[in-house]
């Protein structure tokens, strides 16, 4: 993550996480789902019109996915003027119900524009009124409230598809709707890094950020994933394994038993107990295929295995005389193994078991 991660956790301390979707990636993740938005009502609840895609792509496409309803709110600094840059302390909401005029394009005039009495942060009851009369949530949460804005959907029971950061998928809130199937990865991005637009105030201060020629500015930042509940049918597609399974290569971890997979790739096709693997092996994540148990950061938790201690003194003795550097907290269950007998600390992992029918 380096560089672009700094800039999620600087955006996280100063609140500076307004990041702008590009249309480019909504249309490569909406094409998987078009069939679950016919006759719905869709709320993008942290998105102001004048910048956001996600309202460029649902109101221009408003008759070709057959929506009820869009419906966006927009943080205070919105004005009248839809595509003005003026600021106003005001905060509004936009309501679409379509086109009226043939010209197939979403006029302002056709945009019902209404006064908040609030600051239009999703959390307010105004918007949270709104929520509950959506059925699909589709936006750019910002990432320092990821937490708290995946527990209101879920509160709310609401069918969303929303972009996150991947090391979100090992937050308590998060990681309990994965393992139950209530939440999972989307498929168009898997790896590599995506560009954001960002505000004009943001000041450009690192390797990833550029201004194009309309002065537009814009950040590239490594690690973001699509979360939703709308199923896709790639989501069971099923993952082609060909490595065997041998000690020497699958070290187990020294505080409960399992093995270390350090790729997606190289899970074992001929093992059956449980495994670590890396988070982004929910990029590939067949429900079919593989139970979800656990991960390092939470504890492994089944009828099996209790929950899991931290790592033992004496491997984090060794960690360390072997010239290790990573961070260790005491108690904190991170997942760890002895390989040529040199104490290894692993990356976070997931903790999986394949499913019976499928071994």
């Amino acid at each position: 993550m380096k560089y672009k991660n700094r800039n999620l956790h600087q955006a996280k301390s100063s609140k500076k996480d307004e990041f702008y979707t590009q249309l480019s990636d909504i249309e490569r993740e909406l094409k998987h789902y078009k069939h679950h938005f016919e006759g719905k009502v869709v709320y993008c609840n942290c998105d102001d019109p004048r910048v956001s895609n996600f309202f460029h792509y649902f109101s221009y496409n408003f008759e070709k996915l057959g929506l009820k309803k869009l419906v966006t709110t927009c943080y205070k600094n919105c004005e009248k003027d839809l595509f003005s840059r003026n600021d106003s302390e005001r905060a509004i909401y936009l309501e679409y119900n379509g086109d009226r005029n043939g010209n197939n394009v979403p006029d302002p005039d056709e945009i019902g524009i209404k006064h908040l009495k609030s600051d239009g942060d999703f959390r307010n009851p105004e918007c949270v009124e709104l929520l509950k009369q959506s059925d699909i949530v589709v936006t750019n949460p910002p990432f320092s409230l990821f937490r708290e804005y995946i527990a209101q959907l879920a509160e709310f029971q609401k069918d969303f598809l929303i972009i996150g950061n991947v090391n979100a998928v090992t937050y308590k809130e998060v990681f309990h709707l994965i393992k139950n199937n209530k939440i999972w990865l989307g498929p168009s991005i898997r790896s590599g890094d995506r560009e954001f637009g960002i505000p004009d105030y943001y000041p450009l201060n690192a390797a990833g950020c550029r201004v194009d020629d309309k002065g537009n500015k814009f950040i590239r930042v490594k690690g973001v994933r699509w979360f939703t509940n709308l199923d896709f049918k790639e989501r069971y597609e099923k993952l082609v394994l060909y490595k065997k399974y041998n000690p020497a290569e699958y070290p187990s971890y020294d505080n409960y038993d399992a093995i270390n997979v350090d790729k997606t790739s190289e899970i074992p096709v001929d093992y059956d107990g449980v495994m670590g693997v890396p988070i982004t092996f929910l990029d590939k994540f067949n429900p079919n295929q593989f139970e979800i148990l656990g991960t390092s950061d939470n504890g492994l938790v089944d009828d099996k295995f209790k929950k899991t201690p931290g790592l033992t003194k004496e491997f984090v003795d060794d960690y360390y005389k072997a010239g290790g550097t990573g961070a260790y907290k005491e108690g904190n269950p991170t997942a760890g193994y002895y390989k040529n007998n040199v104490a290894k600390m692993a990356y976070k992992r997931i903790f999986i078991r394949r499913r019976k029918e499928t071994l």
